[in-house]
């Protein structure tokens, strides 16, 4: 491993190129690693793709519902597609450099599109809540137009914020070592390599995260406590069952997301940092498409009759 450097205006040499060490410290399970991250991007990319293709071809998914479940799954592709082919690319090679700019690129993509999915969870869970307690109106409340616009609000919403928090972050001086103890450009060990005080930048991350991950949790909560006061109002038990089992796997997910959220810093180890970052990255997006699949009705009755005609 190379380290590329270049002379700062005060002599003192400026790190150009970082090295991800990632797992270089289990050298005896590289290629059992590389064998799970496979399998585990196959079943992300097969599950969520699947989810896309049923929506579209399946006439009676073409509501929206199914229209932002569609939109998460490609979301889920995309977030796991800045880390997972880095992390592959360096167990088959062994090639952990990355440049300055690839490292800045990944972490902006990184941020944004968490903050499209903090953003689409609250989309999903008006949704929700306009399904279940105002039924009559939700033909014309969710109509195709305005699914179409929280949708290009949910991809495009965070790109000024982010991009400026990366830039923000990349303006720091990085010297002397280049070796980031994760598998992926995140935070928390970027800001460690960082030369002078970083007690703005550290600021500003929690303002964001406060900004892209309370806000929507205080919102969300907000909507789920009208939802269940209306779903425990309703006169039957096999309604309420329905209604709940509409909004059931959007919490689970939502527990799944808000329970993982990254943070400037923290007080664990890098090593337990790291497992926890692979399960927000890579784990939780495995399993969002079964949690899904299996809850969704719909779904599953579209799946069957794509099953029957193959």
């Amino acid at each position: 491993m190379k380290l590329e450097e270049i002379e700062a205006e005060d002599n003192v040499s400026t790190v150009v190129q970082f090295v991800l060490l990632g797992f270089s410290e289990l050298p005896n399970l590289q290629g059992f690693l590389s064998g799970l991250f496979s399998i585990i991007y196959m079943v992300v990319l097969i599950g969520n793709s699947l989810i896309v293709i049923i929506t579209r071809l399946e006439s009676a998914l073409h509501k929206p519902m199914c229209f932002f479940l569609a939109n998460f799954s490609i979301l889920e592709i995309c977030y796991v597609s800045v880390t997972l082919p880095r992390i592959l690319f360096s167990l088959w090679t062994q090639d952990r450099s990355i440049s300055l700019l690839n490292c800045a690129t990944q972490l902006c993509f990184f941020f944004i599109l968490g903050t499209a999915e903090s953003f689409l969870l609250v989309v999903m869970s008006y949704d929700c809540y306009v399904a279940i307690c105002n039924p009559l109106h939700y033909p014309l409340v969710m109509r195709p137009k305005k699914c179409h616009q929280l949708a290009v609000g949910v991809w495009l919403g965070g790109m000024p914020v982010q991009v400026g928090q990366t830039w923000q972050i990349f303006s720091l001086h990085f010297r002397h070592s280049n070796h980031i103890n994760h598998f992926f450009c995140d935070i928390p060990p970027i800001l460690k390599l960082a030369c002078g005080d970083t007690s703005l930048q550290e600021m500003s991350i929690y303002v964001v995260v406060m900004l892209v991950a309370l806000v929507p949790f205080v919102m969300i909560l907000a909507s789920y406590s009208k939802i269940i006061g209306t779903i425990l109002r309703l006169p039957t038990a096999q309604g309420r069952t329905k209604a709940f089992s509409t909004c059931s796997s959007h919490l689970l997910v939502v527990a799944l997301f808000l329970d993982q959220l990254p943070l400037p810093t923290s007080g664990h180890s890098a090593g337990t940092d790291k497992l926890l970052s692979l399960f927000y990255t890579i784990v939780t997006p495995m399993f969002n498409p079964v949690i899904y699949n299996l809850r969704n009705q719909d779904v599953l009755a579209a799946l069957r009759r794509l099953w029957l005609q193959t």
